[in-house]
């Protein structure tokens, strides 16, 4: 279907002076005053309706004048004043800019302005005669009346054409019906090609565009579900994490396993060591003992005489003691040899412990345990701490707690961020489910409209065609139409001829018939001005006797009295 548009009425639309309101205009206009006009009492009015009756009040008329005022004021025009009746010139100009506003051109308001209000079907009386002083306290109602009537008209007039508006400017369909239809009215089929082939170019392009855009979210949706599957196949952040730590502690256990070893070792070592300055210092007591024995002996060998035979046992003792010396000094030497070799063992394993501190160290660092404690070995030490500079036991065990808890807290955060980004793929999922449902709704539409054009194009075919004939029937309708035209204009100017004539000869006897009635009616004035003296001797007449009457009558009630009184004093004596 096509649209109708809507544009201001032209003039021909604007309600124009009827005849009959030209012949009463030249009645009144013609007609003389007569001195019978006092004798009547009903106003002329033109137009029917409901009176005025509700403007009468001061607080209904207030607020009508206040609503007439915030129109005027919305439309930057002079306002009406708000406790007394302003002045006739800003009446009439008020009303002219009221009907401006409908779209009526005003010739002149006193001849146009009751016509206007009667096609308009005004539902207020208007009396023509009143527009001399409409301020007046009595005609003041009913032009506010109007007034606001008309306001309430142009207000409705102005809300109907902008909502119009605003429908036909956001609907590009029926923009396009509206133009098309206009310029098949107007008979332009150039333009009317032209806007089809604009508005198919104009769908072409929002189809193609609602195609890319859903190409874009196909595409986007293929990177978001492999996002997704990666995410659901291959490691977590907490598992990996998991891993790591337990590699940790795996290499920290190694590390307190190789700690424990070299300290058991080192311990052996040290038992070992004391055992043999133990053995050390008993042999150099020995030694000392032997060598106060040796000097004792000397002394005595000096202090006794020898014999052969002492000298034999003592070259023997000499030879036993040379051999104890031999074999204590390769006792020594071996365990010498065993001492050194025990401090080149300990030198290893001191250099390995060495090794496994820094490595140790380093391994602390990486896991950030804190308190900055390094393993410093001392040569020196007697206790494994002394050896390794602190107690481990004491100063590790709460750093690996603290981290442990820090990775089960780090693993719950990822778990929840794992949570998070499960329900956003799956609310993802359902985006893209709505958008592919939109593009199959949005191609089904597209279908639909295409195929609504192409029923409208057989339309505007089958109605072009049916326009042909129809014009071909309104030219021979418009030629026989104005022959009639022709025909009824010359008897119309007969019948006006005939019309004027006989209304001439109206008013002429019109004119006859007010003079004679004017004759009569001073007649009547003058009987009735004479009945009137004579009622009024009648009445003078009428009130002495009714006087001489009430003295009579007062008379005889005195004596009446009198007598009555007098037979009932004699009653009482």
């Amino acid at each position: 279907m096509r649209g109708a548009s809507h544009r201001r009425p032209t003039n021909s639309f604007n309600p124009q002076p009827t005849p009959d309101h030209h012949r009463h205009q030249y009645a009144t206009n013609t007609s003389r005053d007569s001195d019978a006009s006092f004798a009547s009492s009903r106003p002329s009015s033109i137009g029917v309706g409901r009176t005025a009756d509700p403007y009468t009040d001061k607080a209904h008329q207030a607020s009508a004048i206040r609503a007439i005022n915030a129109y005027l004021s919305s439309h930057s025009f002079k306002l009406l004043p708000p406790n007394s009746a302003p002045s006739g010139k800003d009446i009439t100009e008020t009303l002219k800019y009221l009907l401006n506003q409908l779209d009526y051109e005003l010739t002149k308001l006193e001849d146009d302005l009751a016509s206007i209000l009667k096609s308009l079907n005004c539902p207020f009386k208007f009396n023509k005669s009143t527009l001399r002083a409409p301020n007046t306290p009595h005609n003041w109602p009913s032009y506010v009346a109007i007034i606001h009537w008309l306001v309430q008209l142009a207000m409705y007039r102005e809300d109907l054409v902008a909502k119009t508006g605003s429908l036909a400017e956001n609907n590009s369909m029926f923009m396009y019906a509206l133009d098309s239809y206009l310029s098949y009215i107007r008979g332009n089929d150039d333009s009317v090609l032209e806007l089809d082939n604009e508005f198919m170019g104009k769908l072409g392009k929002e189809r193609e565009s609602v195609l890319e855009n859903v190409r874009v979210l196909e595409a986007s949706c293929k990177e978001i579900e492999a996002k997704a599957e990666a995410l659901r196949a291959g490691p977590t952040e907490r598992e990996r994490l998991e891993k790591e730590r337990s590699v940790l502690e795996e290499d920290v256990k190694k590390f307190h396993a190789m700690i424990g070893e070299f300290s058991q070792g080192i311990e052996v070592l040290e038992k070992g060591l004391e055992e043999k300055k133990k053995e050390m210092e008993t042999k150099v007591e020995e030694k000392k003992k032997l060598d106060v024995e040796n000097d004792e002996l000397k002394k005595r060998v000096e202090e006794q005489s020898f014999n052969p035979r002492d000298a034999d046992r003592m070259k023997r003792e000499l030879q036993v003691v040379d051999r104890d010396i031999v074999e204590a000094e390769a006792s020594r030497n071996s365990w010498e040899e065993k001492m050194w070799d025990l401090d080149a063992t300990i030198a290893y394993k001191f250099k390995e412990i060495e090794a496994l501190a820094m490595e140790c160290n380093q391994a602390t660092r990486r896991l950030k345990l804190g308190n900055d404690y390094q393993y410093v070995p001392n040569a020196n030490g007697s206790s494994v701490a002394e050896i390794m500079g602190f107690d481990y036991k004491s100063t590790i065990k709460p750093g690996l707690e603290s981290f442990a808890t820090a990775i089960k807290e780090s693993s719950m955060a990822k778990l929840e961020e794992l949570i998070l980004l499960q329900q956003q793929s799956s609310e993802l999922a359902a985006k893209i489910e709505g958008k592919r449902n939109r593009t199959t709704t949005l191609q089904s539409h597209i279908d639909e409209m295409e195929a609504q054009l192409n029923l409208s194009r057989k339309e505007t075919e089958d109605c072009t065609s049916r326009c042909a004939a129809e014009a071909k029937k309104l030219v021979e309708d418009v030629q026989t139409e104005a022959h009639n035209l022709d025909v009824l204009e010359r008897e119309a100017a007969e019948i006006l001829n005939a019309a004027e004539q006989k209304l001439e000869e109206a008013i002429k006897t019109s004119e006859e018939e007010i003079q004679m009635q004017a004759v009569e009616l001073l007649a009547l004035v003058d009987s009735v001005s004479k009945c009137k003296e004579q009622i009024e001797s009648k009445i003078s007449e009428s009130k002495s006797k009714l006087s001489e009457t009430v003295v009579a009558v007062s008379n005889a009630y005195k004596g009446s009295l009198s007598a009555q009184f007098g037979i009932n004093f004699h009653l009482n004596h």
